[in-house]
């Protein structure tokens, strides 16, 4: 039995697919060759190990799993303890705007006690982060978070931030106000997917003061937002982040805390907290302070 098929199936099996697996093996490999490599594993085997859509091992595949598994795992301990115990790489997913304008000092002050630390970050909202942190593909979100975390998933709250409208500079609304009273809004909406947790909490809001508007353009960033109301095409949904600056064509039309509930930015992790992780949620809490 070849073990690099081997390992090829352990990451489609762990992250559900073979579009994922590409994307968390730890060197460069196609998609096309995952797939075809998968394949002459199941026809070495003669059976199949997984369907492909919707995604879901078959009987065979589960028990190939949960014997490869313990040893797959299990790899960047042993090599963590060969080295000598000490942490080599810490996987962080967040907002592009987390990563771009909060992470890199912290980064350099853990660096100073791990100085031979890897880093791996990825991009993403709070679904995709729990779901990569409960696939055991990242060690810690820092996302908005909910009041109660998923089974396994432990959480600190670190930043309250209230929501607020964004429109271009020489817009005629004052207050959102204005908008209430209308009959009906005729901007469009621009906002992140509405399962994230900031959509959720303004239609909450909307809800209670009897309005109807959802969104006309979902975009997958809070940039992107802002990218679209400087061009004309709508009401951006954002919310206020300390010493956060805003293009010079756009400005902010902060919500009522009565109806809008802020929304709370927070950490993510599963499993034991290591000292490494430790270090991390350190210097997030720390940050926050700062910034609070």
């Amino acid at each position: 039995m070849n073990i690099h098929h081997l390992e090829l199936f352990y990451y489609v099996a762990r992250h559900g697919g073979i579009t994922e697996a590409v994307r968390n093996i730890p060197y460069g490999i196609q998609q096309p060759a995952v797939s075809g490599q998968v394949a002459q594993l199941e026809e070495y085997l003669g059976v199949v190990l997984f369907r492909r859509r919707p995604f879901e091992l078959t009987p065979p595949g589960e028990k190939l799993y949960k014997f490869i598994h313990p040893f797959f795992s299990n790899l960047d301990l042993i090599a963590g303890e060969l080295q000598g115990g000490e942490p080599r790489q810490i996987r962080i997913g967040a907002s592009t705007i987390v990563l771009r304008d909060h992470l890199p000092e912290f980064f350099r002050n853990v660096r100073k006690k791990f100085p031979h630390l890897k880093i791996a970050l990825r991009e993403g909202y709070h679904a995709e982060l729990e779901g990569l942190l409960q696939r055991e593909a990242l060690d810690l979100a820092v996302t908005l978070i909910e009041k109660k975390a998923a089974p396994g998933i432990h959480s600190i709250p670190l930043l309250e931030l209230p929501l607020t409208l964004l429109v271009e500079k020489n817009s005629e609304l004052t207050s959102a106000e204005q908008l209430w009273r209308k009959d009906r809004i005729e901007q469009p909406l621009i906002c992140l997917p509405e399962a994230e947790t900031l959509c959720r909490h303004f239609q909450q809001g909307l809800r209670l003061l009897d309005v109807d508007w959802f969104a006309g353009i979902e975009v997958s960033s809070t940039d992107l937002i802002e990218t679209y109301v400087a061009n004309g095409f709508g009401i951006g949904l954002s919310v206020l982040a300390p010493k956060a600056q805003l293009a010079p064509n756009i400005r902010a039309l902060p919500l009522s805390r009565t109806e809008f509930a802020p929304v709370i930015m927070g950490a993510l992790w599963r499993g034991k907290t290591s000292a490494l992780l430790q270090a991390f949620l350190d210097e997030l809490q720390l940050r926050a302070k700062r910034l609070a």
